[in-house]
């Protein structure tokens, strides 16, 4: 979809600090980050919401928020994650997209109103989407 900044992240047209580049989909950093290392993964065909997401996509495309899952934690040093997906209410974007946020006990992070942070520099944002994607590999 042309007006989709999700589809211009998978098209290569809008920039993104990408973390893994697979079939099943495309993981990168959120601009507005919970907490440093908060991954979006999106399927590469523009689909809204989960509903919509064909039958045929689910096992690569929940595989690869899997791995994500797993390589967070490691690459940010964090106990664990929080995932999450917003159909339509609250979905900033509307292209199905699967957020992974790292967590450690203690973090402030409380019900749903998230604090937002911003990497500090476009060079920590590559950093970081290097290290998890390395975590990933």
């Amino acid at each position: 979809m042309a007006d989709c900044v999700f589809c211009g992240i998978v098209a290569g047209t809008v920039p993104a600090f990408v973390v893994a580049d697979e079939e099943a989909g495309l993981a990168f950093l959120d601009t507005r980050p919970v907490f440093k290392g908060h991954v979006l993964i999106v399927p590469r065909p523009h689909i809204v919401q989960l509903t919509e997401l064909p039958a045929a996509f689910i096992s690569g495309y929940f595989g690869l928020v899997q791995r994500v899952s797993r390589a967070v934690p490691t690459a940010m040093t964090a106990t664990g994650t929080f995932v999450a997906m917003n159909n339509l209410v609250s979905q900033s974007v509307p292209h199905l997209h699967t957020h992974v946020v790292p967590r450690t006990k203690g973090d402030g992070l409380r019900g749903f109103f998230w604090p937002r942070h911003k990497y500090a520099s476009d060079d920590e944002a590559a950093e970081i989407a290097a290290r998890i994607g390395k975590a990933l590999r």
